[in-house]
């Protein structure tokens, strides 16, 4: 049975982008294993942002739906339907000014959905892809992760969490403009450990 690799890159740069080259490294050693395939989302690759059409498409029984709501969602059912296919989780993301880059919001945006990979119960939303593991490699220049102005790495684990994704390693290769050698060279300690 093949593993599935969801390959997800933040970084709006394609040359010189760590978060990419540490990302290279890790799904060389997570496909060290055989019959492992990977399936690359390049967010730089367009993206579309939740707006009012998209919203009211959404929110319509999908019996319901005209052609033209079910073709204002395909991209985001493209997106999901990827994500559900995973057993893993690769999403390697620098932070900018503080946060996500837009398109890995809007990435988050298009495949947080109710009743698709989350529903509501009594008790309160349930994420619906459970079983499945993600890697996250976060760079940034002078945001330290574990800080008080560490934003990004709580957020990213609760959305995961939200949606069902619990096992969630971090790989920190933050505070790259204090000390880049240091900050490259723990993020490559901690891919070097992935089993």
């Amino acid at each position: 049975m093949n593993k599935e690799i969801l390959r997800i890159d933040a970084s709006m740069r394609v040359n010189g982008s760590v978060s990419r080259e540490l990302a290279d490294k890790l799904v060389a050693k997570l496909t060290e294993q055989p019959n492992t395939n990977v399936k690359n989302r390049d967010l730089t690759q367009s993206v579309p942002f939740v707006d009012e059409a998209w919203i009211n498409a959404n929110f319509t029984d999908p019996a319901e739906r005209s052609a033209e709501q079910r073709a204002v969602l395909a991209q985001s059912d493209a997106l999901v339907a990827e994500l559900k296919q995973a057993d893993t989780l690769v999403i390697a993301t620098p932070i900018y000014n503080f946060g996500v880059p837009a398109a890995f919001k809007a990435w988050i945006d298009m495949v947080a959905r109710a009743r698709e990979t989350f529903r509501y119960t009594e008790n309160g939303p349930v994420g619906l892809l459970e079983g499945k593991n993600a890697y996250v490699i976060i760079t940034s220049g002078g945001t330290e992760l574990g800080t008080d102005i560490d934003f990004v790495s709580g957020w990213i684990k609760h959305v995961l969490g939200f949606i069902g994704i619990t096992d969630v390693q971090i790989v920190n290769s933050s505070g790259l403009m204090k000390d880049q050698q240091a900050a490259i060279e723990r993020a490559e300690s901690s891919i070097r450990a992935v089993a």
